[in-house]
């Protein structure tokens, strides 16, 4: 059935969501991704986001778990970088794909 070949793809999509819905990974995610692939020190990015300490480490765990971004050791820091691009824009992708699919062909829709 065609329900069941888009399952895998529907729940892969759903937990990357979901580690994105809290607006402070959200935010932790949109500053690593400004920072580019050199990343930000764990401090850095606390100072930038104003979400630190254990909180802050949490949502990295999620994030990471989530494979949206990755913690490397440089000497006495931890360095975070975002290093899922490619899947952020699919996650994107996988909303606009099926773009008005059930829509009357008839009507004209904006998409702003």
């Amino acid at each position: 059935m065609k329900i069941e070949s888009q399952t895998p793809t529907l729940t892969l999509a759903a937990a990357s969501f979901a580690a994105l819905g809290s607006e402070q990974r959200l935010s932790v995610l949109r500053c690593l991704v400004r920072a580019g692939p050199d990343g930000l020190s764990i401090g850095d990015l606390g100072d930038r986001t104003g979400v630190t300490g254990s909180t802050l480490t949490h949502h990295l765990k999620i994030l990471s778990t989530a494979g949206l971004i990755q913690q490397q050791r440089a000497g006495r820091s931890i360095i975070c970088a975002a290093v899922a691009y490619a899947e952020v824009e699919a996650l994107a992708n996988f909303l606009l794909t099926e773009c008005c699919a059930d829509a009357d062909p008839n009507t004209e829709h904006d998409h702003g």
